[in-house]
């Protein structure tokens, strides 16, 4: 197929970019990695008046480790993050993460960003910016930018707080907690699939042993990816051992609204996030430091 026809914009900077946004409203769509955006006007699911290409924006398109954290441009490439040898330091649920994006030639083209804006509930991005508490940040032509936390990022399915005439430029990932573990897990048919299912967790544990902050994300398992916030209470505080991860993973496991499709059953789904959980759970307990 091919797709339908539109007006085509290179602009020479951010403010040009945004002008456009401004202007074609509903109409517009980014252009970043493409790697979405293509196959989606290929077969005509999106018709788009205008496309705004912001390739050519070298700024948006950079990442730093500071000693606040991480601060990581929205057109950032994937391939970019995975072959920082940093990353593995400053933000080590990322560099375990990222190797479950697609495949190496996905990696090469899609962005950061991208991959937040279309909000696919199977995306491993989405379970990161939850998980690690981040910030994102958002510009609109002539107006100051606006910072959207993680917790409200996300809406319903491929839905988030951008508006039409928004540009996400910027994600900001808090420092690593010293001596916190992390584990991330997914399930899928193949490697480079989307995920059926996964779970992203980091834990600290307090100076008595006892789990301290605990937070965990579902992904894959429905509308949008979802922090199991009664997992992370239930194990808040406790000594970690596996009964007290059992109870966690299950309680987890009953926070989900997964969904039936052509690939697995909801029912399906609910069992394997409790199982992933208990994993990854295990997973990162044996990584943690006392505080």
């Amino acid at each position: 197929m091919k797709p339908p026809q539109f007006k085509y914009f290179d602009p020479a900077s951010a403010e040009e970019a945004l002008a456009l946004l401004h202007e074609w409203g509903d109409e517009g769509k980014i252009l970043a990695g493409g790697q979405t955006l293509m196959p989606m006007l290929n077969f005509r699911t999106l018709s788009p008046a205008a496309l705004i290409d912001i390739n050519g924006l070298a700024s948006l398109g950079q990442h730093a480790h500071t000693k606040d954290g991480t601060v990581i441009g929205a057109l950032t490439r994937q391939q970019a993050l995975e072959d920082d040898d940093a990353l593995a330091t400053h933000q080590p649920l990322v560099a375990a993460a990222i190797p479950f994006i697609a495949h190496r030639a996905i990696r090469n083209r899609g962005t950061v960003g991208g991959s937040l804006a279309h909000a696919d509930p199977a995306a491993e991005w989405g379970a990161l910016i939850l998980t690690l508490e981040a910030e994102l940040t958002v510009r609109r032509h002539q107006a100051p930018d606006r910072v959207v936390t993680a917790a409200d990022f996300f809406g319903g399915l491929l839905e988030t707080a951008l508006e039409p005439d928004e540009l996400l430029v910027e994600v900001r990932l808090p420092r690593w907690p010293q001596g916190a573990g992390w584990s991330f897990i997914e399930f899928s048919r193949r490697h480079g699939d989307f995920a059926l299912a996964g779970v992203a967790c980091m834990i600290s544990l307090s100076a008595d042993g006892t789990c301290g902050n605990v937070r965990m994300t579902a992904f894959g398992a429905g509308p949008r990816p979802i922090r199991l916030a009664l997992a992370e209470t239930q194990l808040r505080g406790q000594q970690p051992g596996p009964d007290a991860v059992r109870e966690a993973a299950r309680r987890g496991a009953k926070e989900i609204s997964p969904f039936d499709d052509n690939h697995a059953s909801a029912a399906y789904r609910r069992h394997l996030i409790e199982v992933l959980a208990e994993r990854s759970l295990a997973d990162a307990l044996t990584r943690t430091a006392r505080h």
